[in-house]
């Protein structure tokens, strides 16, 4: 396991520890091990690019670290009050669609390759920003002139347009693996 993998496993095992807070009201501590998590992110991609040490297992780990802390992180905000319904169910469901497009994708064409676009960076760090935001507001009281709402269509805004991207992507990919596919057995059969 290099440094890389054990920071997105760190950012895993923190993530329990963050709900547990949430839901003690220990707002403070919990903004700060969501941020440290959150900038982990950055962190362990950082360190495996420079010091070359991407693997498959950190292109599987780091996104279901990702996935792991903003869907448990939101689910527990929303429960608590802090983030609107709406936003939860949106981040949830466009990382349920991910989840269930990469399996059904990998199922059809058996060539899934973990690459995440450039609009999944942009929307996990709006989220990253707004949860860490919603708990820094929450846990030190202090006045967000509404930037919360802000964020919160911003959040909404990259999370349709990044689980619209993976649909249109994933569904042209397949497609053309699907054709070709189809293009050589009846090249074989004739």
């Amino acid at each position: 396991m290099n440094i890389p993998n054990t920071i997105s496993l760190a950012r895993l095992f923190a993530v329990p520890v963050i709900v547990w807070l949430i839901l003690q009201q220990h707002l403070v501590p919990a903004f700060w091990l969501s941020l440290v998590a959150a900038l982990s992110d950055a962190v362990d991609g950082i360190v495996a690019k420079h010091f070359q040490s991407e693997t498959v297992l950190g292109g599987y780990l780091d996104p279901i670290a990702d996935k792991t802390l903003l869907v448990c992180g939101y689910v527990t905000l929303g429960h608590e009050g802090y983030l609107p319904v709406w936003l939860v169910i949106m981040v949830v469901f466009r990382d349920a669609l991910i989840i269930g497009g990469a399996l059904l994708f990998q199922t059809i064409t058996s060539t899934l390759n973990m690459q995440p676009l450039l609009i999944s960076k942009v929307n996990t760090f709006c989220q990253l920003v707004m949860a860490v935001g919603v708990l820094g507001v929450a846990g030190f009281a202090v006045e967000d002139h509404g930037l919360s709402e802000l964020m919160a269509y911003i959040v909404g805004t990259t999370t349709l347009a990044s689980g619209g991207a993976y649909v249109v992507l994933w569904t042209r990919r397949a497609g053309q693996i699907v054709d070709s596919r189809m293009d050589m057995s009846r090249e074989e059969g004739d």
